[in-house]
């Protein structure tokens, strides 16, 4: 098995409390509303919605996956950092065990805040990932922070 690490940073004017709020803790509800093409709906399968559960996330019919499921790892309320693992799903393309997600949202000078993501993608024996491969993911990824920025700005009374 091989480990292939990747970190990125997205930079938005939304605090990091709202976008940790927006991202993490009403996600299940806020996301599918906001892009209902790249998730329609989140199903908690295990658990009570804290760490060591796991989520069922049902794809739009745009995406090439079907669902995944995802393990809780972690959540810091006061440090708005998440943790969690793909553990299940078509995403994982027989190629994967899992991909392992920890993202932080912190304050940045002019009142907004950094997202500071890291994934690290495990693969099944020697499988190389290609970085076309990740780099898609990267663009979906910076997609939905963009969608979910414009969507808390256009309704600021969203996730306060």
């Amino acid at each position: 098995m091989g480990i292939v690490h990747y970190e990125m940073e997205v930079t938005t004017s939304i605090p990091p409390a709202r976008m940790f709020k927006a991202f993490v803790l009403e996600a299940d509800t806020l996301i599918p509303k906001i892009v209902p093409g790249a998730i329609q709906h989140v199903e908690l399968v295990e658990g009570d919605g804290g760490v060591g559960s796991i989520k069922k996330l049902t794809f739009g019919e745009g995406s090439q996956f079907k669902y995944v499921k995802h393990k809780i790892e972690g959540i810091d309320n006061e440090n708005f950092t998440y943790k969690y693992s793909i553990i299940e799903g078509d995403a994982l393309m027989h190629t994967l065990e899992k991909i392992s997600y920890e993202t932080k949202f912190v304050a940045s000078p002019d009142g907004g805040s950094i997202c500071k993501s890291t994934s690290k993608y495990f693969t099944i024996g020697d499988v190389e990932i290609k970085e076309e491969e990740i780099k898609a993911g990267k663009e979906k990824a910076l997609g939905l922070y963009k969608a979910v920025e414009a969507y808390l700005l256009a309704n600021p009374d969203v996730c306060n």
